[in-house]
């Protein structure tokens, strides 16, 4: 695949001008960059959505999806070179908020602009210790009671032994990506650092949430909504006026 190829592929959505404000978004495990489609129209004006799509859903179903996170990082680099650069910031809701301040920190080593905010929201600190069960080499029928208690999945799904063999194989492969990663010390970040979590998340609470603001030397803001592990869909409005807001200051 071109480099062209390659950055079309990794924003389906099309590239924003460079001289416009950005917030590029990574999805949650199993999910994809139509996540983010609804959050185009909820953006304050001046501020592009630049959802990304990481391989192995939606049109890149053929493309095998990666299983460690340092070769993903690798191919965000590459296939969005220069794309991080001028007025921009990074979010990402669970596994991509690991994602998303690890190409923070990425970006940092190799000499890239930084985001003027990072936003992250449904995953512990990525220095604390996972005590979570391992997901992704669980057979189906011990997987699905989890995906049940995380939410998200629709029972049309979860039910359906057929739609479970097209859509676990990603799923696997994002999990893996979380649970096989290992924190590796560096420099607290310079970035503002933003955390959204929820009162009722099985996945993050307070304190693990908390514990993201050892990451940055920057400004912390942490704050907790109503709802489970997937409280952005309800308060997508809040949570995007809020971050495109960060952009336009």
């Amino acid at each position: 695949m071109t480099t062209a190829a390659a950055t079309r592929a990794w924003l389906p959505f099309g590239e924003a001008a460079p001289d416009r404000p950005r917030l590029f978004c990574y999805p949650n495990a199993g999910a994809g960059a139509a996540a983010f489609a609804p959050w185009r129209d909820l953006a304050r004006p001046g501020v592009d959505i630049c959802p990304l799509q990481p391989p192995g859903r939606a049109e890149r179903y053929r493309h095998k999806p990666h299983t460690h996170l340092d070769p993903l990082l690798d191919d965000l680099m590459e296939s969005l070179d220069g794309h991080f650069a001028g007025t921009y910031a990074l979010y990402g809701h669970s596994l991509g908020a690991l994602v998303v301040h690890e190409l923070a920190r990425r970006l940092r080593a190799e000499g890239a602009p930084a985001p003027v905010h990072l936003f992250v929201s449904g995953r512990p600190a990525p220095h604390l210790p996972d005590t979570r069960p391992n997901l992704h080499a669980l057979p189906a029928p011990e997987l699905v009671p989890h995906l049940r208690e995380i939410g998200g999945t629709p029972e049309s799904v979860l039910g359906d032994p057929d739609l479970l063999d097209v859509f676990l194989p990603t799923l696997r492969a994002d999990f893996e990506v979380n649970e096989t990663y290992r924190y590796v010390p560096e420099a607290a970040l310079t970035t503002p650092l933003t955390v959204f979590g929820a009162t009722h998340d099985p996945r993050a609470d307070e304190d693990e949430l908390r514990a993201w603001s050892g990451l940055t030397e920057a400004e912390f803001r942490l704050r907790i909504f109503d709802g489970g592990h997937f409280f952005v869909t309800p308060h997508a409005q809040t949570l995007v006026t809020e971050m495109t807001g960060a952009l336009r200051t």
